[in-house]
C-alpha cells in the first residue's frame, strides 16, 4: 500500500489582491483576504503561490483554471465551477462548498482538511496523492474517475458514487463513516478494514446475486 504524498506549500510574502478576476488572468503571490468573488469569471486563470482566505465563491467560474502551490482556507460557496481545472500542491482547509463542479479536473498532491462538501461532482476526474482528512463528503460523485494513492482519514463519506471508478492504492480503512450508494463492485484497488467489510457485506452479496438466509 503506497501512501499519498502530501503537499508541502511554503508561501512567500504575499501582496493583497485588488480588483476582479479575469478570464486567463495570471495571479502570482497574492493574498485574497475575505474577497467576494461571487459570480466572477476566472476561466483559465492561473493562481501560483496564492492564499484565498474566507472568500465567497458562489457561482464563481474557474473552469480550466490552474491552482498551484496555493492554500484555500475557510472558502465558501455554492456552484463553484472548477471543471477541468488543475490543482497541484494545494491545501483546502475548513471549506464549505456545495455543488462544486470538478468533473474532468486533475488533483495532484492535494490535502482537503476539515469542512463540508455537498454533492461535489468529480466525474471523470484524476486524483493522485490526495488526502481527505476530517471532512464531510455528502454524495460525492466519483463516477468514471481515476484515484491513485488517495487516503480518507477520519472523514465521513455519505452516499458516494463509485460507478465505473478506477482505484489504485486507495485507503478507506480510517474513514469514520462510509456509505456507498453505487459502485461497490468497483472497489478493487482499495483497502478496507474487517469492520468495513462486514458493513459492506449486504451490498457485496446483492452485487453478486447471493441470497443470505437463515
Amino acid at each position: 500500500m503506497k501512501a499519498a504524498r502530501r503537499p508541502a506549500v511554503r508561501l512567500p510574502p504575499l501582496e493583497p489582491f485588488a480588483g476582479a478576476l479575469e478570464p486567463d488572468g495570471d495571479y502570482d503571490g497574492l493574498e485574497f483576504g475575505a474577497v467576494d468573488l461571487t459570480g466572477q469569471d476566472g476561466a483559465g486563470a492561473r493562481f501560483l503561490d496564492c492564499a484565498l482566505t474566507g472568500c465567497a465563491l458562489d457561482g464563481t467560474a474557474l473552469p480550466r483554471a490552474r491552482l498551484l502551490d496555493t492554500v484555500l482556507t475557510g472558502v465558501r460557496g455554492v456552484g463553484t465551477d472548477l471543471a477541468e481545472a488543475t490543482l497541484r500542491d494545494v491545501e483546502l482547509v475548513d471549506a464549505r462548498l456545495g455543488g462544486t463542479q470538478l468533473h474532468g479536473a486533475v488533483l495532484e498532491r492535494v490535502l482537503v482538511r476539515g469542512g463540508k462538501f455537498d454533492c461535489p461532482n468529480l466525474r471523470g476526474a484524476r486524483l493522485r496523492d490526495v488526502v481527505f482528512e476530517g471532512c464531510v463528503l455528502v454524495e460525492p460523485d466519483f463516477a468514471g474517475a481515476r484515484l491513485e494513492r488517495v487516503e480518507f482519514v477520519d472523514c465521513t463519506v455519505k452516499g458516494a458514487d463509485f460507478g465505473a471508478v478506477t482505484l489504485s492504492d486507495v485507503d478507506l480503512r480510517r474513514v469514520a463513516a462510509l456509505e456507498i450508494a453505487r459502485g461497490v463492485d468497483r472497489l478493487a484497488g482499495a483497502v478496507i478494514s474487517p469492520a468495513q467489510l462486514l458493513d459492506l457485506a449486504p451490498l457485496l452479496a446483492a452485487e453478486l446475486g447471493l441470497r443470505v438466509v437463515d
